[in-house]
């Protein structure tokens, strides 16, 4: 008897020790690869917005580090004002024809933008780059558009959200809109992986909830309960911690395809926020 509980316990002791060198391993891969659940880039340009019938300028920017990015300005007729659009972490410019249609459908301008290692883009994906990149957006519009930080709406969608709220908290726009995003990537990794320790693992922070706590702006938050990759309840929480004034907008679908499948009511919503904000320009 004493030989067999004294083999069950080394068997047991191996059997953890085995699950601990497991669990290590895998926390390590993770820490290595985590930008790829991070960035998911796509090189070169498939369509342009000729595709959808809209007239644009391809632009080239400089990042304060010396690379080169593209982006589309796309100018809309009776211009109401410009969105600055920062877009997710999939894909490129190229993936979000139908984005600047609607925006060009109503009185508004976008200049939209890939970051480094995105579309012709330069480099490769970091969270500093993703804000150098973005910051050369912003003052591309000030400066060779000559658009005032009155009539510029920042814009971000997914990753893009805590992208657009750094902006915003740096460069004060009219308003900002967060469309499906996060409050943190700490409360993201939670969700999607919660047995492992991300707080203590992540490079990354993206932190829009922290972000937005400085932002005195018109703020709309727009969110599905059915998001399939970020949940509800992050949307909410990031809703929570906006300043006064704000607004949620719940559309239908899911994280990718939500505003094409709320339609009508998504693009009323917008409207309804913007034409609100630009009554009072500064």
């Amino acid at each position: 008897m004493d030989i067999s509980l004294h083999s069950i316990f080394y068997s047991l002791r191996h059997i953890i020790l085995i699950g601990a060198l497991l669990y290590l391993a895998v926390t390590v891969l993770m820490y290595v690869i985590q930008s790829r659940f991070v960035y998911a880039p796509v090189k070169g340009i498939t369509d342009t917005p000729d595709n959808i019938g809209l007239e644009y300028e391809n632009v080239l920017l400089k990042t304060a580090d010396g690379l080169s990015i593209n982006g589309w300005y796309v100018p809309a007729d009776d211009e109401r004002a410009v969105v600055l659009f920062c877009h997710g972490n999939g894909g490129n410019m190229s993936n979000r024809l139908e984005t600047l249609r609607i925006l060009n459908r109503l009185g508004l301008s976008t200049f939209i933008f890939d970051y480094r290692g995105y579309g012709d883009s330069e480099g490769k994906p970091s969270e500093k780059g993703t804000y150098r990149d973005t910051e050369a957006a912003w003052r591309w519009i000030k400066e060779r558009r000559s658009v005032a930080a009155g009539d510029i709406i920042v814009m971000g969608r997914s990753l893009g959200g805590p992208v657009a709220a750094w902006i915003a908290r740096k460069y004060p726009p009219k308003a900002l809109i967060l469309e499906s995003t996060f409050t943190n990537i700490h409360d993201m990794g939670k969700k999607l992986f919660p047995w492992l320790p991300i707080r203590l693992m992540s490079r990354f922070r993206y932190a829009a909830e922290k972000y937005v706590h400085d932002i005195h702006c018109p703020v709309l938050v727009i969110h599905s309960p059915v998001d399939d990759l970020v949940p509800y309840e992050l949307g909410r929480k990031l809703y929570d911690a906006v300043n006064d004034p704000k607004e949620f907008l719940e559309i239908d679908g899911a994280h990718n395809d939500g505003f094409l499948m709320t339609g009508e009511p998504y693009i009323v919503g917008l409207d309804r926020f913007i034409t609100k904000c630009l009554r009072d320009r500064q």
